[in-house]
C-alpha cells in the first residue's frame, strides 16, 4: 500500500460520510455556522466537524435535538442518500477508493474538501467511473461469470439455500399491506409499491434488453403490459424491481455483484409470493399426509412450477428436514440452472461448473420428453455413482424451445412425496463415457466416419459477456425510455 492510502472505506463509515453531508446541507440551509449550531445544541464546533465529515457516528438524543434547531425530522439525516449533486460526487469518490480494484493499484487516498473544485471532482468521479467500467468489462468473461456463478452456487448450498433476512423483511412487508391467505394480487403488489414510495407504471415500449425499469428520481417502476416468456409474471418482476430498493442495493461494482443481487431479488420475490409461514404450514401438513407434490404447491400459492419448484428447495432442508435437488434443462438436455444438498451428481467443468453442461440421458429430466402425454407430473427413480434419487419433472414450451422443471429427494425421502410408487427406474453411470455418450457397438460400426453434421452454433459460445453499468443493459436505451416517459416538469411561472 503507497504511504499515503488508507484503509478502504467500510459501508457504514459511507453511511456516517452520508449522514454528515446531510447534516451540512440542512446547516447550511439554516444560514448556521458550525459554532453557532453547536451553541444551541450543547456541542462544541470541533464535535460537529467530525460528524459532518463522517468521522463520527451522532448520539440519537444529539440527531433528534439537531433536527429541532433545523427544523428538520431526524429521520431525514439517515435516508441514506446524498442531499445534492456535490455531495454524491464526494460519496461517489470515497466508495470509488474504496474498491479492491482502485487498493490493488497502491495510490494514494485522495479526499474532497470545500476548496476542490467542481471540475476536478467531476473528472475525478469521471475517471473512476471509467476504470469500473473498463475493470467490469475485463472481468466479464465467460469463464468469470461461470465462477462467480458457482462460488454463489455452492454458498447457497452452505446455507440450504435459505436466507432468512430476506424472509424475515418479506414476512414483514406482505403483513403490513395486511397479505394473509391466497395468492398475493397485482393490488397487493401495487399497495406495496406505493408503500415504498412507487408507482406501478405498464407501458409497451421498453428497450428489448430490459425486464423493468426503475426511475428513483420520480419513484417510477416501468414494466411491460403483459407477463413476459419465461416464467416472469408481472407480480414477480415489480416485486423484483422493488427489492433493489428494499435491501439496499447500489450499482454492481462487479459481475459477481450483479448476479449477488439478482439471486436476491428473486429470493425476495418468491418470498413476497409465497410467504414463509403459510408455506412452511402448506408443506407440513402436505409432508404428514405423505403427499408432497411441486404442482400442488404451485397452485395454492398461483405461481409457475418453476417458481414453486425453487421456493420449496429454499424451505425443505430448514423446515423439513429434507435435502433436496433442483434443476432446469433445455430440451436439448443442457443444464440451464440447479442446486442440491442431498448428493445428486450434477455434470461439472474442471471448475465446478454445472451450467451448460449436458444432462445424462437417462435422468429424468430427459427421459421425461419421451412421452406422449406431457401435461402432468413425470415421476422417475434414477440409479447413480452416488445413490438412488426420486425425482418429479413438469416439462413445458418457451419463446427459446421446450425446458424441463425437476425437483427431488433421495431415495429414503420418496416416501414423504406423491409419485413415490412410480415404477420407471433408469440406471446412470455418468460420468463413464460408456453410460449414455458412446454409441452402440452396431451403431458405431454401421455410421462411424460416414456422417458429417452441420451442427448448431449456440449464439452464447462466440459473444462476450454483456457489459455496461447493469450487464444486459444498453445505458443509452434506457435513459432514452425514461426521458420519455418522465412526467414534465412544471413551467418557472408554475413552480
Amino acid at each position: 500500500m503507497a504511504p499515503n492510502s488508507v484503509s478502504p472505506a467500510t459501508e457504514a463509515e459511507l453511511d456516517r460520510l452520508v449522514l454528515g453531508k446531510r447534516l451540512r446541507f440542512f446547516r447550511s440551509q439554516a444560514g448556521l455556522t458550525l459554532e453557532q449550531l453547536g451553541e444551541r445544541v450543547g456541542v462544541v464546533a470541533s464535535q460537529l466537524s467530525l460528524i459532518e465529515n463522517g468521522r463520527r457516528e451522532p448520539k440519537l438524543s444529539l440527531l433528534q435535538a439537531l433536527g429541532r434547531e433545523l427544523s428538520v425530522d431526524p429521520a431525514a439525516f439517515l435516508t441514506g442518500e446524498a442531499p445534492d449533486h456535490r455531495s454524491a460526487l464526494e460519496v461517489e469518490l470515497e466508495r470509488a477508493q474504496s474498491t479492491r480494484s482502485y487498493q490493488r493499484l497502491g495510490l494514494p487516498h485522495v479526499r474532497a474538501p470545500r476548496t476542490l473544485g467542481d471540475e476536478t471532482l467531476e473528472a475525478l468521479v469521471g475517471l473512476h467511473r471509467e476504470l469500473a467500467q473498463r475493470s467490469r468489462a475485463a472481468a466479464t468473461t465467460s469463464e468469470e461469470a461461470r465462477r462467480a456463478n458457482t462460488e454463489i452456487r455452492l454458498k447457497m448450498r452452505a446455507q440450504d439455500n435459505y436466507i432468512q433476512d430476506i424472509e424475515l423483511v418479506a414476512s414483514d412487508l406482505m403483513r403490513r399491506i395486511g397479505h394473509s391467505t391466497g395468492a398475493v394480487t397485482h393490488r397487493q403488489v401495487a399497495m406495496l409499491a406505493e408503500m415504498l414510495g412507487f408507482t406501478l407504471i405498464f407501458v409497451d415500449d421498453l428497450p428489448s434488453n430490459t425486464r423493468s425499469i426503475t426511475d428513483l428520481e420520480n419513484g417510477r417502476i416501468y414494466l411491460p403490459p403483459a407477463s413476459i416468456p419465461g416464467g416472469h409474471g408481472l407480480r414477480s418482476l415489480a416485486l423484483q424491481a422493488m427489492a433493489h430498493r428494499v435491501l439496499g442495493h447500489h450499482e454492481p461494482r462487479s459481475y459477481a455483484e450483479f448476479l449477488e443481487q439478482r439471486l436476491q431479488i428473486n429470493y425476495f420475490a418468491a418470498a413476497c409470493l409465497i410467504p414463509e409461514a403459510r408455506a412452511v404450514e402448506f408443506l407440513q401438513q402436505a409432508k404428514r399426509n405423505r403427499n408432497l407434490a411441486i404442482e400442488d404447491f404451485r397452485d395454492a400459492f398461483g405461481v409457475t412450477h418453476e417458481a414453486a419448484a425453487h421456493r420449496f428447495t429454499n424451505i425443505a432442508t430448514q423446515h423439513l428436514g429434507l435435502a433436496v435437488h433442483h434443476y432446469r434443462a433445455d430440451g436439448a438436455g443442457a443444464l440451464v440452472r440447479g442446486y442440491e444438498n442431498d448428493g445428486l451428481p450434477f455434470p461439472s467443468d474442471s471448475e465446478g461448473s454445472i451450467e451448460g453442461e449436458s444432462l445424462c440421458h437417462k435422468w429424468g429430466g430427459r427421459t421425461a420428453f419421451n412421452r406422449t402425454n406431457r401435461t402432468s407430473e413425470f415421476y422417475q427413480y434414477t440409479d447413480t455413482p452416488n445413490g438412488t434419487f426420486w425425482t418429479s419433472v413438469q416439462t413445458g414450451d418457451a419463446e427459446l424451445g421446450p425446458f424441463a422443471i425437476a425437483c427431488g429427494v433421495a431415495f429414503d425421502d420418496a416416501k414423504w412425496f406423491r409419485g413415490r410408487d412410480t415404477t420407471v427406474r433408469r440406471s446412470s453411470t455418468c460420468p463413464d463415457e460408456a453410460c449414455c455418450r458412446t454409441p452402440e457397438p452396431g451403431l458405431l460400426s454401421r455410421w462411424e466416419g460416414k456422417a458429417w453434421p452441420s451442427a448448431r452454433m449456440h449464439a452464447h459460445v462466440l459473444s462476450p459477456l454483456p457489459s455496461g453499468t447493469f450487464p444486459g443493459v444498453d445505458d443509452t436505451a434506457m435513459y432514452e425510455f425514461l426521458s420519455k416517459h418522465a412526467p414534465e416538469e412544471p413551467a418557472a411561472e408554475e413552480r
